[in-house]
């Protein structure tokens, strides 16, 4: 499980919103149309589909934009995780860990970030025009993994580490941070559209809700993405131009001003 720990305050690791929402202990529930109007899906099949999770959440992002990429109609419930106590829901799909994302089909939960990434590319994989998000050649399937779980222990740690310090500390978390972006944009490379090569796919999906959190890294640690990664950069700006992208990716200044009422950064 992956967790964000906050002073006095235990959040489990996203809708766009200009204002930042006041804490609502009342989960909101909101029906989220297929992609486009071509998308099959009735409204029986989005009743079956449920994602669970919170606005501002990068772990969450991966969910909902392999559900927004495979076009599957679903609902989105919002569990607010700066209320302390996690909802009867969330308790009883996620009993061991309580915590979100959680994709619910036809009452049955899938849990972990990742996990609901690749149940959706298979259960939905061969339904779509969409290609599938995992690579077909089982080497390239477990070398997307392995760098989608570089993000979540490395890229993510250092994440962590350079919004919770101070002073030296803070400035070796920056430069970790920064090492590890240009490790990603080494796999990216420079001839390739994305990570899953001419087509968006798995260890795209897994990085990109990060993007969301460039904008802080320059305003909080000085880690400017677009002049030390421009390829990185590149890809980023090449992703938002999709529909999936635009429908779950916060602003990164939205980003930044939650991850600071989180943090308690000034």
């Amino acid at each position: 499980m992956h967790t964000l720990i906050i002073p006095s305050l235990v959040i489990n690791r996203a809708i766009h919103y200009h204002q930042i929402p006041t804490p609502q202990p009342i989960i909101n529930k909101v029906t989220v149309p297929a992609m486009s109007t071509t998308a099959s899906g009735s409204a029986e099949e989005a009743a079956s589909v449920t994602c669970v999770d919170f606005w501002c959440n990068e772990f969450g992002m991966r969910a909902r934009l392999a559900l927004r990429e495979k076009r599957v109609p679903f609902e989105y419930v919002e569990e607010d995780l700066r209320v302390r106590e996690r909802s009867a829901l969330v308790r009883r799909m996620n009993p061991a860990h309580a915590a979100v994302p959680i994709l619910i089909h036809a009452g049955r939960p899938v849990c972990g970030s990742l996990n609901i990434v690749e149940y959706v590319d298979e259960v939905w994989g061969t339904t779509t025009s969409r290609p599938h998000l995992l690579p077909a050649d089982p080497l390239e399937r477990a070398r997307a993994r392995f760098w989608a779980s570089f993000v979540d222990r490395e890229l993510y740690g250092a994440q962590t580490r350079l919004f919770t310090s101070r002073g030296e500390e803070k400035a070796k978390a920056a430069a970790e941070l920064l090492g590890h972006l240009r490790r990603l944009e080494a796999v990216l490379g420079d001839e390739q559209a994305f990570f899953g090569g001419d087509e968006l796919g798995f260890l795209d999906v897994a990085i990109l809700p990060f993007s969301t959190m460039f904008y802080g890294y320059r305003q909080h640690g000085g880690v400017d993405v677009e002049a030390e990664c421009p390829a990185l950069a590149r890809w980023v700006a090449r992703c938002a131009g999709r529909q999936s992208v635009r429908d779950v990716l916060p602003s990164g200044i939205d980003m930044y001003a939650i991850h600071k009422e989180f943090y308690g950064i000034e």
